[in-house]
């Protein structure tokens, strides 16, 4: 056990430091300058020392992962894939990509669904607490599409969208829509939405007249599918992490 560890805990500065935030040297700045809050409580004495464990640390407002079992990955589901970790008809699944390097993490599992025809931005973690709030539909996550749509989409349609469109399992809101393009007799769209509904981008989209040829979620909160190859599975940063964190205020 080294000078900084003993029974009342590890230094705060070092724990920062083992977390990733930054050099030892730059974490006791960010302490001194009330930048760091330990259970709810911002700390500015050096001497702190904390449970790795159990503390919950913030830095400027974002919660700080200090456990080194979590991980949080974003998948770039292709098309085909069905959102499970196995399949006993033995069709294509999320499970099959995680094989070879995190088949021996312990519980990581997908946050929500894509249905086998949609592409795009999955989630997997081990984070029980934060996969729960990100499905909750208490905490409105927002959820970014990019669909190609049948027929050229009107101009109003956008307004009724956010108005509220009604579905015969109730009323839908779209918190931002834009159209991307249009030609051929096509239109992509750009949707972002909070429901969490079986299927919903394509029932909505369908009942304006206007079904879903092509369907891709491009982003969930800040994080973002970005240039990510189909198939490929990364690590999320500490900030795409932490952003995730204060979406479901955790």
């Amino acid at each position: 056990m080294t000078s900084d560890e003993h029974a009342d805990g590890v230094r705060l500065q070092k724990v920062l430091s083992q977390a990733g935030v930054a050099s030892r040297r730059a974490a006791e700045d960010l302490i001194v300058a009330g930048r760091v809050e330990v259970n709810g409580e911002v700390v500015t004495e050096l001497g702190r020392r904390v449970d790795p464990v159990e503390a919950v640390i913030h830095v400027d407002g974002t919660r700080v992962n200090l456990r080194e079992d979590l991980v949080y990955l974003a998948f770039n589901k292709p098309k085909g894939v069905h959102s499970t970790m196995s399949d006993d008809r033995g069709r294509p699944c999320v499970g099959d990509y995680l094989r070879g390097r995190w088949e021996e993490t312990p519980g990581v599992v997908h946050v929500g669904r894509l249905d086998e025809n949609t592409e795009g931005l999955l989630l997997l973690t081990n984070d029980g607490d934060l996969g729960h709030r990100l499905m909750h539909p208490s905490y409105r996550v927002l959820k970014t599409y990019l669909a190609e749509v049948d027929g050229l989409v009107p101009r109003g349609l956008g307004k009724e969208l956010r108005n509220g469109w009604e579905l015969p399992d109730g009323l839908v809101k779209v918190d931002q829509f834009r159209v991307k393009d249009m030609h051929s007799g096509k239109t992509m769209v750009e949707l972002v939405i909070h429901e969490g509904r079986k299927h919903i981008v394509r029932r909505l989209m369908a009942s304006t007249g206007h079904p879903v040829r092509k369907l891709v979620r491009t982003a969930v909160g800040d994080v973002q599918l970005g240039n990510q190859r189909p198939g490929s599975i990364r690590r999320l940063t500490r900030g795409e992490v932490g952003s995730l964190y204060r979406t479901v205020e955790l």
